[in-house]
């Protein structure tokens, strides 16, 4: 068997990559020495890869904040709620385009693609929620992006290359379309169901932009607009809340530890998720990947 030789260019390649791990290391180690140290350490500045004083006291005033617990809710129910509905809906679009005997296959396609380029701005997506009764609601948040022009090519791309011997030998047995995309077609589907499902729940779990446009009910707001504010307005966020003692009042706590442990709380969650998915991801990927 011949070996595979390693370049330079792999070589350089590699180091790259590694002093790209070792920045976002770095940043992460800095935000929870910050997050664990008191108030007299995160002033002084600088890089702290290691917690001196270790307290918890950030931590503490931060979960007894009720609108990072809202803030969870909302995020969650945002995040389960918008990655089904929108992986039902595209997984049922791309199944469609990628039939050859679809009516005009090609020209609905293109007209997907072209939004993808595109599109109306956010002045009239905000009347046409704001008409259709959406604003304050959490259907603001998933319904105008519940198909994705992007995600629906992807999974499209990866149908088309499932044998059509599946679904023959599958209706000759008596089968019907649609029992056949869902007993058949979606199980063989795993590394793209998984791979888009990824993507939708970190895009769910990251938005905030859409929110502070349609929402304005502090109840609805979710874990990243939460934490926007507490990072724009310091500790002014944590200290609305009347159950929450002031940062004066508490020596240990300061503002830039606040903010480190708000991130590591609103971050940490969506982390966990990615060793589940991360086997699918380069299959999906590559099998997926746009062509044609």
């Amino acid at each position: 068997m011949k070996k595979e030789r390693f370049s330079l260019g792999d070589a350089l390649i590699y180091l790259l990559l590694g002093l790209l791990c070792l920045t976002i290391v770095f940043a992460f180690l800095h935000l929870a020495s910050i997050s664990l140290s008191p108030n007299y350490v995160a002033t002084k500045g600088g890089l702290l890869l290691f917690p001196k004083d270790l307290t918890f006291d950030n931590y503490l005033k931060v979960f007894k904040n009720r609108y990072i617990w809202l803030g969870y809710k909302n995020t969650l129910i945002r995040t389960l709620a918008g990655t089904t509905l929108q992986l039902i809906f595209t997984a049922l679009g791309a199944y469609v385009l990628s039939k050859k005997y679809f009516p005009h296959r090609s020209f609905w396609t293109l007209v997907i693609v072209f939004t993808m380029f595109f599109s109306g701005g956010l002045i009239p997506t905000f009347l046409l929620v704001k008409r259709l009764g959406l604003v304050d609601t959490y259907a603001s948040m998933i319904l105008p992006g519940l198909v994705s022009a992007y995600n629906l090519t992807i999974m499209r791309n990866y149908f088309q290359s499932l044998p059509e011997e599946i679904e023959e030998s599958c209706m000759i047995d008596g089968a019907g379309r649609m029992r056949i995309f869902w007993q058949f077609i979606l199980p063989l589907s795993t590394p793209i169901l998984a791979t888009v499902a990824l993507w939708l729940a970190v895009g769910h779990w990251n938005a905030w932009f859409d929110v502070l446009i349609y929402v304005s009910d502090k109840n609805k707001r979710t874990l990243q607009v939460v934490l926007r504010n507490i990072i724009v307005t310091g500790t002014q966020e944590l200290d609305s809340d009347a159950s929450a003692h002031s940062v004066a009042d508490e020596p240990l706590v300061s503002s830039e530890g606040l903010k480190a442990a708000s991130i590591y709380v609103a971050t940490i969650p969506i982390l966990c998720v990615y060793p589940f998915l991360q086997r699918y991801f380069v299959k999906g990927i590559m099998v997926g990947s746009l062509k044609g």
